[in-house]
């Protein structure tokens, strides 16, 4: 509440202090308030305790507190409430064409390629609040995940349930991941539109050759960023299956045709990019991020709430009252 309140004037409370001092003058000056009358002698004069007289003084403190009620309402205090309105004027559709191949299970990055990329672009699509994003999965053949959506819970329950799996025919077709991305954003009517495709590998099955698919992307105005997720030199990776079903890992080297990402990047007016460590994932996908803004126009309203007029009401009550008991119960007939 006090965060919200505040007084539009609170220079005038420096007016405050003139009020002690007008109470010690009343102080100094208190016998000379009430008129009095001089005789030579009350012997005659029958006297009591006069409770009027002891109670006067009130006439004053009801004077001070209609000063201080009316310095109060010249500093106008009032409460500050707030509303915000975001109005989005540039949507940008983006397709993750993310790469499910075996590959992915390689342990360079932890726990794994795969988890790290779903922990990371997670991350992403959470700060992509106003954007519409769609996933396709692609291994020796591509599918679309989840098409392009505004609900980012479905976006991210269908990310989590992306594992690797032997439904997928085996292998890394770059150009089908990249093509089937594209027909998702074809007919897209977002100012930027946007693919980013991820691999661990080299272009080595599949019917569309990459080099089209990235023609096909420039056509329609796509841009696409490129990833090459893996370290450099030796890393631990799935090399066979054993009989129980999992999977036996040993040292291979790691493969990525980079030179293809960089082409299918340039091509489109995108970047590539190569993620060696999950921290570098982690600074990529921040990048990109930062990259591909969504305009967002921010109206902010504030509402004033004027407290002053209780305060003005008090003051003027208690002159008042102050008023009512000067001219009946303290009336001077001296």
């Amino acid at each position: 509440m006090l965060n919200n309140f505040e007084f539009v004037n609170p220079e005038l409370f420096w007016l405050l202090i003139l009020l002690p001092v007008v109470g010690l003058w009343y102080f100094l000056k208190r016998n000379k308030q009430i008129p009095s009358l001089s005789v030579s002698s009350i012997q005659g004069f029958k006297t009591s305790k006069n409770w009027l007289a002891r109670l006067r003084p009130l006439l004053f403190l009801l004077r001070l507190l209609t000063l201080a009620a009316i310095i109060v309402a010249m500093a106008r205090p009032r409460t500050v409430s707030q509303t915000t309105r975001t109005v989005s004027n540039k949507g940008i559709d983006i397709v993750m064409a993310i790469d499910v191949s075996a590959s992915m299970l390689a342990r360079d990055l932890k726990p794994n390629r795969l988890k790290a990329l779903k922990n990371v672009a997670a991350g992403f699509i959470k700060d992509r609040v106003t954007d519409r994003i769609g996933l396709v999965e692609y291994a020796g053949e591509s599918y679309t995940k989840t098409p392009l959506t505004s609900d980012k819970s479905i976006v991210l329950a269908s990310l989590k349930s992306i594992e690797y799996n032997t439904i997928i025919e085996g292998g890394t077709a770059i150009g089908s991941g990249l093509a089937t991305a594209v027909n998702r954003l074809k007919e897209s009517r977002a100012k930027s539109k946007v693919i980013i495709l991820l691999t661990d590998g080299v272009n080595n099955t599949g019917f569309i050759d990459p080099k089209i698919a990235s023609e096909l992307a420039k056509e329609f105005e796509i841009k696409v960023y490129t990833i090459g997720l893996g370290s450099n030199g030796m890393a631990q990776s799935p090399i066979g299956i054993r009989a129980d079903g999992s999977f036996q890992y040993g040292m291979q080297q790691v493969e990525i045709d980079e030179t293809l990402l960089k082409e299918i990047a340039k091509t489109t007016g995108g970047k590539y990019f190569r993620a060696t460590s999950n921290t570098k994932l982690e600074e990529i996908y921040t990048e990109i991020n930062a990259l591909e803004k969504t305009d967002i126009e921010e109206f902010k309203y504030t509402n004033y709430t004027e407290l002053y007029r209780p305060w003005a009401l008090w003051a003027l009550a208690l002159f008042l009252l102050e008023l009512l008991l000067r001219f009946t119960l303290f009336r001077s007939f001296i």
